[in-house]
């Protein structure tokens, strides 16, 4: 029996008219902030297919840019974002790929970093790629992300930095461009680990990027 997340049951409380345009934007914006962390001073959102088209009545663009700025889903601040964001630039492009679920969009931070993620009803998100990379992060799970140059022993390494805080991995996802060259890896884990243990991956040799993705609520 296919099992259904209370999302699938009852929408979620919301700012907003459309669970899938307003909510899941949100959340996604939340997502990809908790992905990027850094401080950005400039983000572009790329809609696509039916979040192009519609969005903007549904508050799409709004959702968006309040998920990415760290305000979650039932704040009544969404209906004003626009009126009150000052140091942060941001814009947006509207497009139609048959190749993109219908509620699609690209969060490219500072020219740096690009998130691309789905919303796919009912308030739920799912994160499909980082930089390039595929990904299936649906906010479910504690995250740790990370990338490096391939070499073997990565994952194992990693692994054995994680079991030694007795945290148990429920997912190990890897993609990389070629032998040898920039690789990704990210571990769904069920319980949160420390920054000590983000840390600890940091100085692993090779190692460019990490990120510690807390479950979305």
């Amino acid at each position: 029996m296919e099992q259904k997340s209370v999302f699938s049951v009852i929408s979620p409380i919301m700012v907003g008219p459309s669970s899938s345009h307003t909510a899941g934007a949100v959340r996604l914006g939340l997502m990809a902030r908790n992905i990027y962390k850094d401080k950005f001073k400039k983000v572009k959102f790329v809609l696509y297919n039916s979040f192009a088209t519609t969005g903007f009545g549904h508050g799409t663009d709004k959702g968006l840019l309040a998920g990415v700025l760290g305000y979650s889903v039932d704040d009544v601040i969404i209906k004003n974002i626009f009126d009150i964001v000052e140091d942060v630039e941001y814009s947006y492009e509207y497009r139609q790929d048959i190749s993109r679920h219908p509620n699609s969009v690209d969060i490219i931070f500072d020219d740096k970093m690009t998130v691309s993620g789905d919303s796919v009803g009912a308030g739920e998100i799912r994160i499909n790629n980082i930089n390039g990379f595929a990904a299936n992060i649906d906010g479910s799970y504690h995250t740790l992300l990370l990338m490096y140059k391939d070499k073997p022993g990565m994952i194992s390494t990693v692994s054995d930095i994680i079991q030694k805080q007795k945290v148990n991995i429920a997912s190990l996802h890897c993609d990389r461009s070629s032998k040898g060259g920039v690789a990704s890896m990210y571990v769904a884990l069920d319980i949160p680990i420390g920054e000590d243990v983000v840390e600890q991956v940091k100085r692993i040799k090779d190692v460019f990027f990490v990120t510690n993705i807390r479950k979305l609520k």
